[in-house]
């Protein structure tokens, strides 16, 4: 089998296509580990469950191999930025994500090619390097809005209309002229261990949106799970900005900030090139930027 396919799981009854990808960002494997148990738990529920039935298919795949093996986000440049947009080869050599993003549309094209008229979903895990709540961000188009609010957690509106270049731009129908619909989860931080039990509760929660698996056979403990990460947060917020980082430039977060924590108007949150930064308006603070790697400061969103 590929390496980069974690697994397939199928009863050859007719429904959807649910690709899981992991890893997109190599120091973020918890979503690959939960794709692993999620495999071993689905062989075994027939067994432990004579009346399960499973309905399409789904296949588990790891985003960014060699980024993976080294722990870092990305090797020459981030993996979620470049599906519209090949990156130029840089300092003599290929730029790896490149090769990595192709070997993706690949695997994932084979297994388009098997049922090309069955609906398609792609869901996208990660973590993040702050603490804090767990989230959703739908792809286009109201199919991946509606799963992304079955899966417990808040929910993160116009993300697409300011970041470009991510694997959601790129795998939708509008992109694609296919039924293809795709949507970002974020389980917790890098090293939280409970951010991978998160993931294994958002595919199990996107199976059953589907009808991939019954109501009846999953256990109320994935929906607690989420539930209680996401206990006083809002249900659905919008992106007011985004505070954008060059390469070569040097940026400091201050430290403490959570996701989803409020912040002022003009409070100073972080130094970027030794000037303080503020933000822009009151709002809420995601996904503070606390690793080497990142294009991406802090975002600030507000309640919908």
């Amino acid at each position: 089998m590929d390496n980069r396919i974690i697994g397939r799981y199928t009863h050859g009854a007719k429904g959807p296509l649910l690709i899981v990808l992991s890893a997109i960002h190599g120091n973020e494997p918890a979503g690959v580990r939960a794709l692993d148990y999620l495999f071993k738990m689905l062989e075994v529920e027939p067994i432990t469950n004579p009346g399960f039935q499973f309905h399409g298919a789904i296949i588990g795949l790891i985003g960014n191999l060699k980024a993976l093996e080294l722990k870092k986000r990305f090797i020459d440049f981030d993996l979620n930025r470049i599906w519209l947009n090949e990156k130029k080869s840089i300092i003599g050599h290929e730029v790896h994500e490149n090769l990595e993003k192709d070997e993706i549309i690949k695997t994932i094209n084979q297994s388009l090619e098997e049922k090309p008229e069955r609906q398609v979903i792609i869901l996208d895990l990660h973590t993040t390097s702050s603490e804090g709540g767990i989230f959703a961000i739908p792809g286009p188009g109201n199919v991946s809005l509606e799963i992304a609010k079955g899966l417990h957690a808040p929910v993160i509106l116009n993300m697409l209309e300011d970041i470009k270049g991510t694997l959601m731009e790129y795998y939708n129908e509008d992109n694609l002229g296919k039924p293809i619909h795709s949507l970002t989860f974020e389980s917790g931080s890098h090293t939280d261990p409970l951010s991978t039990n998160r993931a294994i509760a958002a595919i199990i929660n996107c199976m059953r949106h589907l009808n991939m698996v019954n109501s009846t056979d999953v256990e109320g403990i994935h929906d607690d799970i989420l539930d209680q990460y996401s206990k006083g947060l809002p249900k659905v917020t919008r992106l007011l900005y985004r505070h954008v980082i060059d390469n070569d430039d040097h940026f400091k977060m201050n430290p403490g900030y959570l996701n989803f924590q409020s912040v002022r108007k003009d409070e100073i949150l972080a130094r970027h090139n030794d000037i303080p930064v503020r933000s822009p308006s009151t709002g809420r603070i995601l996904m503070p930027l606390y690793q080497q790697q990142g294009t991406d400061g802090f975002y600030i969103v507000e309640e919908v």
